[in-house]
């Protein structure tokens, strides 16, 4: 390797792994973001509610792909990541100098969404550039390997979130770090205002970096597109690599990618109700521990292929995701676990009466018994079952031997009582979490994020034409992340809400992470021998 090649891998992968922080700081800070700017509805509304501004983000990201795509395919792949990094990191900033709801009221969750609409359209810009950038000063044999480095930047960026966020909370104190909403100033801010310091590190190192020397060669022999959006999406031939593309490979490493690292997190800190710092040290040593494969499968791809490694991801991700998270649950809250298993709840309930529970405004009313049954549940984040009892029945709660009408005076309060006397704990015990087989387990889940990210970059590049490469490869790769990927957490705490599993939302991820594995394996070819240079 050359000094310019590490040179361009360092500042590629340095300014990347700033903006994944940029990104993932809001999703690592997101309970305390509800408090702050959803505080006019429930706590729970709210939650959802933050999950979906955070999957605001990821739902532009495709318009992002195709503007900053095309812009990419025109003037360059470097001046268009320096754009992109730029946009990124003043949205951050600004979101650490947001007022609260509790200060000036609705504009404040709407000034959010906007900056995380800001932050997704950078976002889509941002991996295609770095990733090309990078592949196309690789040697042929070696594009797997130098691409991985790119791949390690989206969990090295949470690492760092999380890692950021851990030292402040811990330094200054919870109530110091949280805040009140009616008071500006939190120390939840600084990791927001500190992306100006890294904004101007990642500007000043990028542009050191020269042009793409295939973008050059290109250019300078007049065999670029004038109409790289119009190329890549209205011919057919080209079409169809990103469609394919889509389904049988970004899909999946999106569900796998967030499933493995985010949706961990929430499961820990949401489901099981690990306290925050604990959940977070964990995640962070499982990323820690899971990191350095990134490079080993980038490194094995171009040895066997891209294509076998990917698929293996997807096929463990298919097959142990429920027994993963069920052992998550076994040795980070062993008394919930215990719970489920003596004194499984029971919701008997005439099924035209349940009502999907999903309020993320706050103002709907659930005022049938099936729903006040189920509300009460949900709002203790207590798994239950669905048993269907004939029209008309009022609904009753099974908790173990003890049955609870709907009609009981002080209704809920019986419930609780009858919850916590059959085991079910309010939060898990610290001293009771075997730390050591939880950050097994999570490190599992970073290492199928590695088998199916480190060789995708390398793939997705190989993929598609110099001219339209760009373009082709940023839509598909941001349609997969940004929608399958990002609405990820969203989707699978509404799941789990209707149907009262707590397990039930992994369906979600398996079933695109299936599709992908067929899709991928009939349908996509093997690319790692591809010259680039003349496609």
């Amino acid at each position: 390797m050359t000094s310019e090649e590490r040179m361009v891998i360092f500042a590629s992968s340095l300014g990347t792994v700033f903006e994944w922080y940029d990104f993932y700081i809001y999703g690592t800070l997101a309970p305390i973001l509800a408090a702050q700017f959803f505080s006019g509805v429930n706590p729970t509304a709210a939650f959802i509610f933050t999950l979906l501004a955070f999957a605001a983000g990821f739902a532009v990201r495709p318009f992002g792909a195709l503007f900053f795509g095309r812009l990419g395919d025109l003037v360059g792949r470097k001046y268009t990541f320096i754009i992109t990094m730029t946009l990124m990191g003043v949205g951050t900033f600004f979101i650490g100098l947001l007022p609260s709801y509790a200060s000036v009221g609705i504009i404040a969750p709407i000034i959010l969404i906007g900056l995380r609409l800001a932050q997704g359209l950078a976002l889509g810009g941002e991996y295609g550039g770095a990733a090309i950038y990078v592949c196309e000063h690789a040697p042929r044999n070696k594009r797997g390997f130098y691409t991985s480095w790119i791949q390690t930047t989206a969990t090295l960026g949470l690492f760092m979130a999380l890692l950021l966020v851990l030292g402040i909370r811990t330094s200054v104190g919870e109530a110091a770090f949280v805040g009140k909403p009616e008071v500006f100033w939190a120390a939840w801010r600084i990791p927001f205002l500190l992306s100006a310091v890294l904004l101007a590190v990642s500007i000043w190192i990028r542009l050191r970096l020269n042009e793409s020397p295939v973008f050059q060669k290109m250019k300078a022999e007049g065999k670029g597109s004038k109409r790289p959006i119009t190329e890549a999406f209205g011919n057919w031939a080209n079409l169809k690599i990103a469609i394919l593309a889509l389904f049988g490979a970004t899909a999946g490493e999106a569900v796998i990618w967030y499933g493995g690292q985010f949706y961990a997190l929430f499961f820990l800190t949401q489901t099981l109700k690990v306290p925050a710092v604990n959940a977070q040290i964990m995640i962070a040593i499982g990323l820690l521990l899971g990191t350095p494969f990134f490079i080993i499968f980038g490194w094995l791809s171009d040895k066997i292929g891209r294509k076998p490694i990917i698929l293996a991801g997807f096929a463990l991700g298919v097959i142990t995701y429920f027994p993963i998270f069920q052992g998550i649950t076994h040795f980070a809250n062993p008394k919930l676990e215990a719970a489920l298993a003596s004194a499984p709840v029971t919701v008997v309930a005439d099924p035209s009466e349940c009502s999907f529970q999903f309020n993320p405004v706050g103002t709907a009313k659930f005022t049938s018994s099936c729903d006040i049954a189920k509300s009460a549940l949900v709002a203790r984040s207590v798994n239950y079952q669905n048993v269907e009892a004939p029209k008309g029945t009022k609904a009753v709660v099974k908790v173990g031997d003890q049955t609870i009408a709907t009609d009981t005076p002080n209704f809920a309060q019986v419930l609780g009582q009858a919850i916590t006397a059959h085991g079910y704990p309010a939060s898990a015990n610290p001293a009771e979490i075997n730390y050591v087989m939880t950050v097994i387990l999570l490190m599992i889940l970073v290492i199928y994020v590695t088998l199916v990210y480190a060789p995708i970059a390398a793939w997705l590049v190989e993929l598609f034409p110099t001219r339209i490469r760009y373009s082709g490869l940023s839509l598909p790769y941001h349609i997969g992340n940004g929608w399958f990927g990002g609405f990820l957490p969203a989707t699978v705490f509404a799941i789990v809400a209707a149907t009262g599993n707590i397990y039930s939302g992994l369906w979600y991820p398996i079933v695109v992470a299936a599709v992908s594995f067929v899709v991928g394996l009939i349908f996509l070819p093997e690319t790692k021998d591809r010259d680039i240079t003349h496609m």
